[in-house]
């Protein structure tokens, strides 16, 4: 809504952990030995280590990336 690309959001007790989404931003990347035009969007994960492992969270990310790349998944 803001155009903000990539934030870091603050915990506030008693939050353990707290998603932040950025804008979706078109990138060019190599793709099959030419470029492509894709959307990329950012996401950031804040944890407070004492309720939550960082492994635990990135795994969280791994399952948000899928559900965004093929949202049938969620089904």
């Amino acid at each position: 809504m803001f155009g903000v690309e990539e934030f870091i959001a603050v915990l506030n007790p008693p939050q353990a952990s707290i998603l932040a989404v950025g804008a979706t931003v078109d990138t060019v990347v190599p793709r099959d030995d030419e470029l492509a035009v894709v959307p990329l969007l950012s996401v950031t994960l804040t944890c407070d280590h004492r309720a939550v492992d960082g492994a635990t969270g990135a795994r969280f990310l791994q399952t948000v990336k899928a559900f965004v790349e093929d949202p049938g998944l969620a089904l």
